[in-house]
């Protein structure tokens, strides 16, 4: 009997530790495989880390807004805030299918069977007001999603068993029920800011209050149903910090345009207001994109 005992608890030992070997932290993680860039990458493969910066990009869209809010139920909001304003632990390369590499966090850790998952955030980490980024926030941002914002990240939210501080810049989701993609999920959910947020109601705020993230862009002009201004912050905290950034946030100035309808839209890109356009008929492009600014070239046509 007591050999029994002794022998299952070095064998208990040996398990505990191989399963704590197995999970490291890691600079990213793919659904299946191994990440395609090493941990030492200068920048993700479709973005120059040399390229300028200045310039504003000038857009238009069809309607109006009444919040500038993109994570709660209400509200209608420039579908641009929910990527432009906000940043993630992760962020995805589009060069591969599913895998994340770091942006807040510095490194994920996951062990085999995935049922949890473990970020631990970078030092530098710094919201657009120059307050640090914390696993406080972390853990508020994703209980408060989960239970109070968009149906959209109520579904993962529900298979997390546990939120826990594990250190002083790391955080651990555990989950209660299997699901292996959990762990790249928990990486893209928006980090938003908890003390902005003490004695407000999350779920009911518009235009009167604008989520403090830690995006490289800032609102910095609201015209209700005329326009929206996004800046470049030019103390953003990822600047030379983030490998995955290098590249990217050239622009000084995002600038969205609002219009009643479409063809008001075309008129005032093909008037000049507007220097971009998105085009997705295929009738519209082959038989309306033949006024001036097309045929001297100054407006340039590329198929994405």
């Amino acid at each position: 009997m007591i050999i029994y005992r002794i022998g299952t608890a070095v064998f208990s030992a040996v398990l505990l530790a191989a399963s704590v070997a197995q999970a490291e932290p890691r600079h990213g993680i793919a659904m299946y495989g191994e990440p395609a860039l090493p941990p030492d990458f200068v920048s993700l493969p479709y973005a120059n880390p040399a390229a300028p910066r200045g310039g504003r990009i000038v857009q238009g869209e069809v309607g109006s807004f009444d919040s500038l809010n993109p994570h709660i139920r209400k509200g209608r909001v420039p579908w641009q805030l929910r990527f432009l304003a906000h940043e993630s632990l992760m962020g995805r390369n589009y060069d591969e299918p599913f895998t994340l590499y770091g942006v807040l966090a510095e490194s994920i850790e996951v062990p085999d069977d995935r049922s949890w998952v473990e970020f631990t955030l970078r030092p530098e980490a710094a919201f657009s007001d120059g307050a640090p980024v914390t696993v406080e926030d972390v853990i508020w941002s994703y209980e408060t999603l989960g239970t109070e914002g968009h149906p959209r990240y109520a579904g993962s939210w529900q298979k997390v068993e546990k939120a826990e501080k594990t250190g002083e810049r790391s955080v651990r989701f555990t989950f209660n029920t299997p699901d292996s993609e959990l762990s790249l999920i928990m990486g893209m959910r928006p980090i938003l800011k908890k003390a902005q947020w003490e004695g407000l109601d999350f779920g009911e705020s518009g235009i009167d209050i604008i989520p403090i993230s830690s995006a490289p862009y800032v609102i910095d002009e609201v015209d209700v149903g005329r326009h929206l201004v996004l800046k470049r912050n030019p103390d953003y905290w990822g600047d030379g910090v983030v490998p995955y950034m290098r590249g990217q946030a050239n622009l000084d100035e995002i600038r969205m345009e609002f219009f009643a309808d479409g063809t008001a839209m075309f008129e005032a890109f093909k008037g000049g207001l507007l220097n971009t356009s998105r085009e997705t008929s295929v009738q519209k492009w082959d038989t309306q994109y033949n006024f001036p600014a097309i045929t001297t070239g100054r407006i340039v046509k590329s198929v994405i």
